[in-house]
């Protein structure tokens, strides 16, 4: 039974680890398995499901041309989430933050710790790889 005990918190440690990749790699796959048909594979805005919308999805490679060269991090988090969404945005586009977006991890800024979705953050992360 000792060894059992000891084993437990080994193989928590390898299952959370698993659960909380926050790579750009991680957040790639998250897009294509629950982006890429609107947003298309290239999140250029054309995917299939995308092209039959009366308006199409906007091409996320511009976020940060848009916002003077700066990735604008925390409003893409708000947007996928649902907590920040003006008026524009289709009803097409889900709101995440609603289901479970599963573990989190803490984001340090200033000295103050925040709890984000750990998906949120992958895929936060990689379409900061994919801006122009």
């Amino acid at each position: 039974m000792k060894s059992l005990i000891f084993l437990l918190p080994v193989a928590l440690a390898a299952c959370v680890e698993h659960e909380l990749d926050v790579s750009a790699e991680a957040g790639g796959a998250l897009f294509q398995q629950n982006c890429a048909a609107c947003h298309g594979v290239d999140a250029r805005g054309a995917g299939v499901t995308g092209r039959e919308l009366f308006n199409l999805p906007p091409d996320l490679t511009t976020l940060a041309a848009d916002n003077n060269g700066v990735f604008p991090r925390d409003y893409v988090m708000g947007v996928i989430d649902g907590f920040d969404r003006g008026d524009h945005f289709s009803a097409a586009m889900p709101e995440f933050g609603a289901g479970d977006m599963g573990p989190t991890v803490i984001v340090e800024r200033d000295g103050l710790g925040t709890p984000v979705p750990a998906r949120l953050l992958a895929l936060t992360e990689w379409l900061e790889t994919v801006q122009e």
